[in-house]
């Protein structure tokens, strides 16, 4: 009778995975690493997943659904405010970039390791960011801007400087800088000041 898999197992391979590929990227970190840190024979990590791939893409799917919470938990307390919810989305982009040991945005770091456009992994990433694209431009809609497509990817770039800068600069990042422009776009976008809404 074959063995189920254990929970607990999967769950502190997968955890000890994503600190190392977040530390070294997926290309950086072999299997017999993973293996020695975690104290687990070859065997249960391939019983657990089948390969190397497998458990990169688990990685990727556990930052994408962490993404998605992170964003979720910023826009929750707004369900009536579209143009404070785009500006709570950088706040909290920008409190996690100043967080001590960030390294970015691990599903973008990850994406030159994957240049096959039907590679599993590159699906996740591409496709987050597609998701997140989308929140950003429907929200803009919401908010009555004028260019909801223009604003979204104003809004994009934002994010992407604070991954960028976070592991740069650390607590000294750009983070209130980052609030601001977001509340100026925005305002700039819509005809009416949020300088209120939203806050970092």
């Amino acid at each position: 009778m074959a063995r189920k898999p254990d929970p607990g197992t999967r769950d502190r391979i997968l955890s000890v995975a994503s600190r190392l590929f977040q530390e070294h990227g997926p290309d950086g970190v072999g299997l017999q690493q993973i293996i020695d840190e975690c104290g687990c024979g070859k065997n249960v990590l391939y019983r657990e997943f089948g390969s190397k791939d497998d458990l990169v893409v688990a990685y990727l799917d556990r930052c994408r659904q962490e993404g998605a919470d992170l964003i979720e938990k910023a826009i929750r307390p707004l369900p009536e405010d579209p143009a404070g919810r785009l500006i709570a989305i950088v706040g909290a982009v920008a409190q996690r970039s100043a967080t001590p040991g960030f390294r970015g945005c691990p599903l973008r770091n990850s994406l030159p390791s994957f240049p096959d456009a039907g590679h599993p992994a590159r699906r996740i990433i591409l496709d987050y960011h597609t998701a997140r694209r989308a929140l950003l431009r429907d929200l803009a809609e919401q908010a009555g801007a004028r260019d909801p497509r223009a604003l979204a990817d104003k809004i994009m770039l934002l994010i992407d400087g604070l991954h960028a800068s976070g592991p740069v600069l650390g607590e000294e990042g750009a983070g209130e800088a980052a609030v601001a422009f977001a509340k100026e776009a925005v305002s700039a976008a819509i005809g009416t000041a949020v300088a209120q809404q939203g806050g970092a």
